[in-house]
């Protein structure tokens, strides 16, 4: 996702998109995944100099990445979109008061996993397919995916509040999706969260995506393997729990009753209740999203009485 909270510091992603012209490049990033600079200049019936300008634009921006490969008629440049998700704050709120993490998929503290279930790097499978004795591999602080039919992952969260501050928020970004043998794009599942063991609600996960390989996918993940999942943000605050700014539940921070010694451990489940169709966490290097679990933690100072 690129995230632009300034509106100066977009300058460069406007004038990109200032183009009729590269708007239609975009679109046929997106329906094509990636094409090579003839591809484009014949879609579009421009020189290879002109598409050679409006694709330099749009690298710098960095909304699109250009590779080099051999191809038949020697080597060629290929054009891919490089963020799904560009986000623009017309009206910066700047918050002071926020702590964010990035948290490993597999730097969980606690775990129970049943086949169909796995976990990898970005280099290579953790242990075997199918075999929970490998979540507790030492290695499994470095996995960048991981996926399970049953069970659940317990992440510890860092609080770092001084006695004179109070929570007001907590938000986790996350890419999630369903668990399904090979991959199923229609396999609902119930995804349940907790702090804490405090029930905050569940999301319905519409499948275990695999169409089309993830655009942060290593080059050795097998292609019938799942892919990718759907970005999801979760918010527990004094209104109540939010995905994606839908309320799943009127759970409020001070339900969860946190202070600055608090242990804070936020778990994904499912299995025990509602439809079980597994569970797949995507990190930094698998999945279309570039990064690792992120949570914000938003605080305010208290009042003297």
């Amino acid at each position: 996702m690129i995230h632009i909270k300034e509106l100066k510091s977009g300058l460069n992603i406007f004038k990109a998109l200032s183009s009729e012209i590269r708007i239609e490049i975009l679109t046929l990033l997106t329906k094509h995944d990636s094409l090579n600079l003839n591809d484009l200049a014949k879609k579009l019936n421009l020189s290879n100099g002109a598409i050679t300008m409006h694709i330099k634009k749009l690298e710098e921006s960095g909304i699109i990445d250009v590779t080099t490969a051999v191809g038949k008629h020697g080597i060629q440049k290929i054009c891919y979109i490089n963020e799904d998700i560009l986000k623009i704050e017309l009206k910066n709120k700047e918050v002071q008061n926020l702590n964010e993490y990035q948290i490993k998929v597999g730097h969980y503290c606690d775990f129970h996993a049943e086949p169909t279930c796995g976990l990898a790097t970005k280099d290579s499978i953790i242990g075997e397919f199918d075999d929970p004795r490998y979540f507790a591999d030492p290695q499994h602080i470095n996995a960048d995916i991981v996926w399970l039919n049953n069970g659940f992952l317990e992440y510890r969260i860092p609080n770092y509040l001084k006695t004179n501050q109070n929570f007001n928020e907590i938000q986790f970004i996350f890419e999630l999706g369903s668990e399904a043998p090979s991959y199923n794009n229609d396999w609902p599942s119930d995804i349940y969260f907790y702090i804490n063991n405090i029930e905050l609600g569940f999301w319905t996960s519409p499948g275990d995506f695999g169409d089309k390989k993830g655009s942060n996918n290593p080059e050795w993940w097998p292609p019938h393997l799942n892919q990718y999942g759907v970005p999801k943000l979760l918010r527990i605050n004094k209104n109540g729990t939010f995905i994606d700014g839908c309320r799943i539940s009127d759970i409020t921070i001070s339900d969860i009753n946190l202070n600055q010694k608090s242990d804070i451990k936020f778990k994904f489940a499912v299995g025990e209740k509602g439809r079980n169709g597994g569970l797949t966490l995507y990190g930094k290097n698998f999945g279309n999203c570039n990064h690792d679990i992120i949570v914000r933690i938003l605080f305010d100072l208290k009042t003297e009485d």
